[in-house]
């Protein structure tokens, strides 16, 4: 039995602001103490250090905070971040589809995959809702590093039998690899799957028939792609599929809405698809720098907000342009302020920490550092630059939080914690 204690400022927003009240928690001197990986107790220091005696404690200045829990990337765009002059469509043909079709190569797909995950743990997110490719490998690739880094993560096959030359799949090869794959993972470490259909304009009826089909016959799985980023998206969506009420109908008609559904951006929606999702119980990645870099738009957090839909934060690597959360945050708060909506600093980071995992399924594992979750935690360091020091100097807890997301990037991360041990150390890097 391994036992250890860590003794720092603590602070979780383990329920949305936005719904309920006395959300956020913090202990200004607390202890967090963790058994073979696991929470076992959390509270003021004064409190617990003498219910156990014994216990060596390691002091970690500044605020620890649960690991990020990034609701939306793409492993394989990484090499693309900052790829210059499209919107949506344009941009996958130009940049994105040439890149993925790399992914051919097993190979590249192990080096892309280990610097992806040191690069997520380098800025303290330690679990992910992952786009692959449409290779059954890329999947592979993603799985075994994140096993081998104990770290959770949640991926599947991408589906798009209507794709281009090289990064197409069939109807047939999209429900075999998917079930292979999901026979192979299941259970494995922290591992979870997600059926993954790029978006509806790369499946054909019959693929996203299949889709429906995977999620009916496996109700453990999770189901991940696009919905409503791009107003020349959503017209295309609307051409293609007549008889559909709106983009959200064409999902649903197909089996693809409901309490395991995960759509990344939802900028472009209808009160009657905001109500669908709240009634179905799925939910949003909100991605709001890749939202900015591609022109799509700002995410409607009132309206969302009104009907009481699911949120999650993601990066949306690679058209985000970081993979800090805490960078994530502060555009989010931006964007949000250009509809109206002041998104305050604790319901950012329950976005970015507790809605991530409710949205992934992995609530009751992680993302508010409670007692019986799994002990992955972040160390911010409020003087990680001189600007930010100065900033935070007698600042408020809020006010500190809010320097943190708006001055904040990877520099701010000074440990990073899976399962109870340090995976990341920015001062030994």
């Amino acid at each position: 039995m391994s036992v250890r204690a860590f003794r720092g400022a603590i602070l979780s927003v383990p329920h949305d602001p936005a719904h309920a009240r006395q959300t956020v928690r913090h202990e200004p001197d607390g202890l967090l103490l963790v058994e073979d990986g696991i929470i076992v107790a959390r509270g003021p220091y004064a409190d617990l250090a003498e219910r156990h005696p014994g216990v060596a404690v390691e002091a970690l200045p500044g605020l620890i905070v649960p690991g990020f829990i990034d609701a939306h990337v793409h492993y394989p765009q990484m090499d693309r971040i900052a790829a210059h002059g499209e919107q949506l469509l344009d941009w996958l043909d130009r940049h994105i589809f040439p890149a993925e079709t790399a992914f051919a190569d097993r190979a590249h797909a192990d080096r892309a995959a280990a610097l992806f995950l040191g690069e997520l743990l380098r800025n303290g997110t330690t679990s992910a809702l992952v786009f692959p490719t449409v290779h059954d490998h890329s999947v592979d690739a993603l799985f075994e590093a994140a096993l081998a880094r104990d770290m959770r993560i949640a991926s599947g096959k991408v589906l798009m039998d209507l794709g281009p030359q090289g990064l197409c799949d069939t109807v047939k090869t999209a429900r075999e690899a998917s079930e292979a794959l999901i026979r192979k993972w299941r259970g494995r470490g922290r591992l979870s799957y997600a059926v993954t259909p790029r978006f509806a304009l790369t499946s054909s009826d019959a693929q996203l028939q299949v889709a429906g089909n995977l999620i009916a016959a496996h109700p453990d799985v999770l189901m991940h792609t696009h919905l409503a980023e791009n107003e020349r998206e959503c017209a295309a969506v609307a051409a293609r599929f007549t008889d559909a009420i709106d983009y959200l109908d064409v999902y649903d008609r197909f089996g693809l809405v409901g309490p395991r559904s995960v759509f990344a951006h939802g900028i472009h929606l209808s009160d009657r698809a905001c109500a669908r999702m709240a009634e179905s119980g799925s939910g949003i990645a909100v991605c709001p720098t890749s939202n900015l870099f591609l022109g799509s738009g700002f995410f409607d957090f009132t309206r969302a907000a009104a009907h009481g839909v699911k949120l999650g934060l993601g990066t949306d690597i690679g058209a985000g342009t970081s993979f800090s959360m805490l960078h994530t945050a502060g555009v989010a708060y931006q964007a949000a302020l250009m509809r109206g909506y002041r998104l305050d600093p604790f319901r950012a980071l329950y976005l970015a920490t507790a809605g991530s995992a409710a949205l992934l399924h992995i609530g009751d594992r992680v993302g508010a550092l409670e007692v019986g979750q799994e002990a992955d935690f972040v160390l911010l360091d409020p003087a990680a630059t001189p600007l930010l020091a100065r900033r935070t100097a007698g600042a408020t807890l809020a006010e500190t939080l809010f320097a943190l997301q708006i001055l904040g990037d990877d520099r701010a991360v000074a440990r990073t914690y899976i399962m109870g041990q340090c995976a990341w150390n920015r001062d030994a890097a």
